[in-house]
């Protein structure tokens, strides 16, 4: 079979097309696209709570270091930026964690990050798909003889990520103020971390639970919903919330109400601009609201759009000419200049913490600073399930420009970056985009209010059927 890396990774069915020999076979390509690019080929290997993780980290750590790469392996279950901080620490040409992310969990998956501590961007992604053999064997050393060769070393990833948060964060001040917070690691990576971190913290799903309880771990507001029931019925003053591998964020107010990625790029760039006079350019994911981007006008500072997938956004915060400030998706992701360019659930949440005990104040009322800046939105997005040839007939049609009105407004603006947003009056938008790492069509909608939002994907939702 053929393997092809999607928007962050390759990810396949565990025991369908997820299985020991096609993850050899990745790891091989891995392997050779590392000795044949690095000076001193080396790779950091970590796996997240899915199942098989350490079976497949093994695996992939037994087959690089026959080829002649250096691997540190992590014996412990980590997050993916512990993989990617490991590897800007270790001066490692590269890193590997075996990750679906928010992926349902059914899956696992196999993410490269580059040698500076991110998502291997698309060219080495190019790089390693080329040369992933039709097969490979298993006839490989054991682990134990490569330990004890020490071509295999196991590193403790997140020590090195604790003592890396202990030198950003005063953890005290979070732990010890008047504020009151809470975490739902979705029973994901995350859990352990946290628990060092603010032993005292409120925690939700913080378990081993390869299952996930049958919930995809994807921060989103249908998969949070009984962490949002839990929090009305323990009230905290703020609660953060990321995904499997703990490199997506989410939040919710202390009473319970979902706070989306917009809303905390819009208050990250509430702290650095406004309360620390920061400045530097915004780089967003085509989908992301477009209240970022009033924001940044408002304020001057140098913005774009990017297609979707955080490899995307990678560039921007590395190229120091750039001086990116913040670089975020819309499904949660966001990566910050005072931290490595990666993804950081985690790091994220702590530096919203850290804002509200400096300021004294709640989630919900810095979320009101927020609209004072910008003004009230709301934002969703939904999947919508459709055949491939269904969805090839709408996509056709999209290109031909066949849709003109949603829920009786029509389109005064289309632009097609990545998949097709469609502009109505009155700031509200419309966009409809395949998903790159699952089978639906993502569709999504913005307005001034919810109630809005929600009559324009039912009514999108249903022209979209009809045009399939």
């Amino acid at each position: 079979m053929t393997i092809r890396f999607g928007t962050d990774g390759w990810r396949a069915i565990i025991a369908d097309t997820f299985t020991v020999d096609n993850v050899l076979r990745v790891a091989d390509a891995t392997a050779q696209w590392i000795l044949e690019t690095q000076p001193h080929p080396s790779v950091v290997i970590g796996y997240d709570c899915r199942f098989g993780g350490a079976m497949f980290a093994e695996w992939t750590a037994r087959m690089m270091a026959r080829r002649g790469v250096k691997v540190w392996l992590s014996k412990t279950i980590v997050s993916t930026p512990m993989v990617s901080l490991a590897v800007q620490k270790q001066k490692a040409g590269a890193g590997v964690v075996i990750t679906a992310s928010h992926n349902p969990p059914l899956y696992n998956g196999f993410k490269i990050k580059g040698w500076f501590g991110g998502p291997a961007l698309p060219e080495m992604i190019a790089e390693v798909e080329k040369r992933i053999p039709a097969e490979t064997g298993r006839n490989l050393p054991e682990l134990e003889q490569l330990l004890h060769e020490g071509s295999v070393e196991y590193l403790d990833l997140e020590a090195i990520y604790r003592r890396h948060i202990a030198e950003h964060f005063t953890l005290a001040d979070i732990q010890n103020g008047p504020l009151r917070f809470a975490y739902d690691a979705m029973y994901g990576a995350g859990q352990f971390v946290m628990k060092k971190l603010l032993p005292e913290l409120t925690c939700y799903r913080c378990s081993v639970n390869p299952g996930f309880n049958g919930t995809p771990p994807e921060p989103v507001p249908a998969y949070v919903a009984p962490f949002l029931q839990y929090l009305k019925e323990h009230p905290a003053d703020a609660a953060l919330i990321t995904d499997g591998d703990a490199d997506r964020v989410a939040m919710a107010t202390g009473d319970g109400r979902f706070v989306d990625s917009h809303h905390i790029i819009l208050l990250l760039l509430l702290y650095y601009v406004k309360y620390q006079g920061r400045r530097g350019k915004v780089a967003v994911s085509f989908s992301c609201s477009h209240k970022i981007e009033q924001f940044c006008r408002k304020y001057d500072l140098p913005f774009e759009y990017t297609k979707i997938g955080f490899k995307y956004l990678v560039p921007y915060l590395l190229d120091e000419k750039q001086n990116c400030l913040i670089a975020a998706e819309e499904s949660g992701g966001i990566a910050v200049s005072t931290h490595i360019p990666e993804r950081d659930g985690i790091w994220i949440g702590l530096m919203l913490w850290d804002f509200m005990v400096q300021q004294n104040k709640t989630l919900a009322e810095l979320i009101e600073e927020v609209y004072a800046e910008v003004g009230r939105f709301f934002f969703h997005r939904e999947s919508l399930h459709l055949k491939e040839a269904e969805k090839t007939a709408v996509i056709k049609a999209l290109q031909e420009g066949r849709l003109t009105e949603v829920a009786g407004r029509p389109v005064v603006k289309t632009e097609d970056l990545d998949g097709y947003k469609l502009w109505l009056a009155d700031d509200t938008w419309v966009m409809i985009r395949p998903s790159g790492t699952e089978p639906v069509l993502r569709i999504y909608a913005e307005s001034p209010d919810a109630d809005t939002t929600f009559a324009l994907l039912k009514a999108l939702s249903q022209t979209l059927r009809e045009l399939a």
